[in-house]
């Protein structure tokens, strides 16, 4: 039951941004992220070769190319895909966590609130796809919403991370860089906490 109800949620979610795309990126426009990228990108190499993984609009992905990085962006979404193309110009890859199939291609991942959409039983093998497209020191970012709850919430399905669960799970071939909580930074949201982690392949 619980292999089925998370496939179900999977797939929910994916068609929750194919019909909601463009309130989504309405929702996230004034989203401001920059402090939180420049801790990722700062560690990272001018020039740099990143995977913005779980791009959703393309936001993050125009930045980094901007900042002058070498970016792929993948997302699930096929409309998210098309909006980013359309919005910022970049064009993503439209794939699942679990089709990255890359090996000692990137400098850095970022994942920023992506990955809580995957099913905590799955985000093992998920980071081991990531562990793997990594170069050596290769520098990871994700984030999720803070807590302990697991499953459909708004239409999507989430996996809340605490530090401890974060920890453990970058156990599996990282090494934690930095761990800490920040408010939603979408307007009228701060009291919503998020868990940020950013690790370094080991």
């Amino acid at each position: 039951m619980h292999t089925i109800q998370s496939e179900i949620g999977t797939n929910a979610t994916v068609d929750y941004y194919e019909q909601h795309a463009e309130a989504f990126a309405q929702d996230t426009a004034e989203a401001d992220v920059s402090e939180i990228l420049r801790r990722f990108t700062v560690l990272l190499p001018s020039g740099a070769s990143v995977l913005d993984w779980g791009c959703g609009t393309g936001r993050d992905t125009r930045t980094m190319l901007d900042d002058g990085f070498a970016v792929t962006s993948t997302d699930a979404s096929k409309a998210m895909c098309a909006l980013a193309k359309e919005t910022f110009g970049v064009k993503p890859t439209c794939e699942r966590f679990e089709d990255l199939d890359a090996v000692c291609e990137y400098d850095g991942i970022w994942a920023c609130a992506s990955l809580l959409h995957v099913e905590k039983r799955k985000l093992p093998a998920v980071l081991k796809k990531a562990h793997d497209a990594l170069r050596e020191n290769g520098v990871f970012y994700m984030s999720f919403k803070y807590g302990c709850f697991e499953g459909k919430r708004g239409g999507r399905w989430y996996t809340d991370l605490d530090e401890t669960a974060a920890i453990e799970l970058a156990g599996f071939g990282f090494g934690m860089v930095e761990i800490w909580i920040t408010g939603d930074v979408r307007p009228g949201r701060a009291e919503e906490r998020w868990l940020n982690c950013l690790l370094r392949k080991r």
